[in-house]
C-alpha cells in the first residue's frame, strides 16, 4: 500500500506540475526529478502499453514514458506532442497500434485519454484528432483501462479488443461491430499488449498471459512484470532465476558459445548457461562467474579455450573452467588489443572452418574483421550488412551464425551469407528455440 500511495501521490505531483505548465515554462526541472523517482524495477502500474512500429514497447506511467525494456522515464509529450493539449492532467488510460495490412489506419498508434482518442502515425497527430472515442469507435466506453489490437486468426476477425473493469469488448475493425465478452479467469487489467503473437494482461505490477479469444489463463499465473519485461537488477524473492532468463522478453547483451558448443548468454546482471548435450539450463548473476566485470557487457566472443568479453572500451579475457579464471593483467584497452575502436554490438569467431582465427565485429550495420593470430591486431575488411541496421548479439557454432536481433534470431550457414543476404531467413524465437521457454 505504501507503494501505491507513493505512487498516486507521484501522479497527483505530476498533474500539477503540469497543471503549472501554461503558467509557468521552467517546470522541466520539476518533470525531471519525478521521472528519477519513476523507477520501474520498484514495481509500479503501469497506464498502458504499446508497441511502436518498430515493435519496440512503451510503457506509459502518468504523463511519463518509458521505451523499450530498460532506461529512464521520459515525458510522454516529447515523442506525442499533443497529448497535453486537451488533458492536462497528462496520463494515458489505454493504447495500442492498429496492426492491420490494407487498413487505412495501418501502423498508426491510438490513444485514449478520459473520453477522448488520438490517432499518430510515425509520432505526428493525425488531422482532426483528438476525437471522441464514440465517434472513432462507435459502442466502445469512455475511461477505459486498457485496449489490445488482435488480428485474424488470433481473433475471429481483426479486432481491438477493450477493457473496462469487468467488461470487455471486441471491436471488429472493418464492420465496426462491437460483442461483449466476458473472461472470468482474467483479473481486471489496467493494461494489456500484445508482443511476439501473445497477449499480457498488466494488473498492477504482475501480468497474465491469455487467450484473446476465450480470456483464458494457462500456466503459472500471474508472474511479476519486472522479471519478464524490465532489466532490472534486484528480483522478487521467489524469483525463480532460470525460468526468468530463459523466458525474459528483454534482449540479450551478448552471446557465445564455447569450442565444447556450450551456450553463454548475457542479460543485465544475469548470465544463462547451456550445455551442450545437455537441456538444462543455468543460470546466475556476472557477478558470481566474472566477478571483475560486475555486470552488463557488450560484447562476448569465444576463442582458443577463452572467453573475450568487451565492456564499454575495456577487454576482459577468461580461460574457460571450472571456475573460468580471469587472466592476469586484464582489463586492458580493447583499442590496443584488438585493434578495433568505438561501440562494439556483437562479436564471434567461427572456430570450426577455414577462418578459425578470424574474430568478427559488428558495429551498426557495419562488420570488421581481426586476425586474433596477427601481431598487432587491426581490424580489416570493413563491409556493409544490408540486412540489419543494429544487432543486439550474434555467436558462430558448427551450424553456422545466429544473428539476434530483439527477441528474434536468424541463421545463416556462413559469415559471407549474413553479410550478402539479401532476404531475411526464417525468423526464430530466442526464449522458445534458444532456451525451450514455454510460455
Amino acid at each position: 500500500m505504501k507503494l501505491l500511495a507513493h505512487i498516486l501521490g507521484l501522479c497527483l505531483a505530476l498533474a500539477l506540475t503540469d497543471a503549472d505548465h501554461h503558467e509557468h515554462h521552467d517546470h522541466h526541472d520539476h518533470h525531471a526529478h519525478h521521472a528519477a523517482d519513476l523507477d520501474r524495477c520498484e514495481g509500479m502500474e503501469m497506464d498502458a502499453v504499446a508497441v511502436n512500429e518498430e515493435g519496440i514497447p512503451y510503457f506509459f506511467k502518468c504523463d511519463h514514458l518509458f521505451k523499450g525494456f530498460h532506461g529512464k522515464a521520459e515525458l510522454s509529450n516529447e515523442t506525442f506532442a499533443e497529448l497535453d493539449d486537451h488533458h492536462h492532467l497528462g496520463h494515458v488510460d489505454a493504447a495500442f497500434r492498429m496492426h492491420y495490412e490494407g487498413q487505412a489506419d495501418h501502423d498508426h498508434m491510438f490513444f485514449f485519454l478520459d473520453n477522448k482518442v488520438f490517432s499518430y502515425y510515425q509520432h505526428k497527430l493525425e488531422e482532426g484528432y483528438p476525437k471522441d472515442i464514440s465517434e472513432v469507435f462507435p459502442g466502445i466506453p469512455d475511461h477505459l483501462e486498457a485496449a489490445v489490437e488482435c488480428p485474424k486468426p488470433e481473433c475471429d476477425e481483426d479486432s481491438v479488443i477493450f477493457f473496462k473493469g469487468h467488461e470487455i469488448f471486441h471491436y471488429n475493425v472493418r464492420t465496426k461491430a462491437v460483442e461483449e465478452k466476458e473472461f472470468k479467469s482474467m483479473p481486471n487489467c489496467t493494461s494489456a499488449f500484445r508482443f511476439m503473437e501473445h497477449y499480457y494482461c498488466f494488473h498492477g505490477h504482475m501480468f497474465s498471459k491469455f487467450d484473446p479469444k476465450t480470456g483464458d489463463v494457462h500456466g503459472k499465473y500471474p508472474k511479476e512484470a519486472r522479471d519478464y519485461f524490465m532489466r532490472c537488477s534486484k528480483f522478487s524473492d521467489n524469483s525463480d532465476h532460470v525460468e526468468r532468463e530463459r523466458c525474459s522478453r528483454v534482449h540479450l547483451d551478448a552471446i557465445t558459445s564455447d569450442n565444447a558448443g556450450n551456450i553463454y548468454a548475457f542479460r543485465g546482471h544475469h548470465f544463462l548457461r547451456k550445455d551442450e548435450g545437455n537441456d538444462t539450463l543455468k543460470a546466475d548473476t556476472i557477478e558470481s562467474a566474472f566477478k571483475e566485470l560486475h555486470s552488463e557487457v557488450d560484447a562476448v566472443f569465444s576463442y582458443d579455450d577463452h572467453l573475450y568479453m568487451i565492456k564499454d572500451e575495456q577487454l576482459y579475457v577468461y580461460k574457460v573452467g571450472e571456475p573460468h579464471t580471469h587472466l592476469d593483467g586484464y582489463p586492458k584497452p580493447v583499442k590496443t588489443e584488438l585493434g578495433i575502436e568505438g561501440h562494439i554490438d556483437a562479436a564471434f569467431v567461427c572456430e570450426h572452418g577455414d577462418g578459425a582465427h578470424i574474430a568478427h565485429f559488428i558495429k551498426g550495420n557495419h562488420i570488421y574483421d581481426v586476425d586474433m593470430k596477427a601481431s598487432p591486431r587491426v581490424q580489416k575488411n570493413e563491409r556493409p550488412i544490408s540486412l540489419f541496421k543494429k544487432v543486439d548479439t550474434a555467436m558462430c557454432g558448427p551450424g553456422g551464425v545466429k544473428v539476434i536481433v530483439g527477441n528474434h534470431f536468424y541463421h545463416f550457414d556462413n559469415v559471407m551469407l549474413f553479410v550478402a543476404s539479401r532476404a531475411l531467413p526464417e525468423q526464430h524465437r530466442v526464449s522458445l528455440e534458444l532456451f525451450g521457454c514455454d510460455h
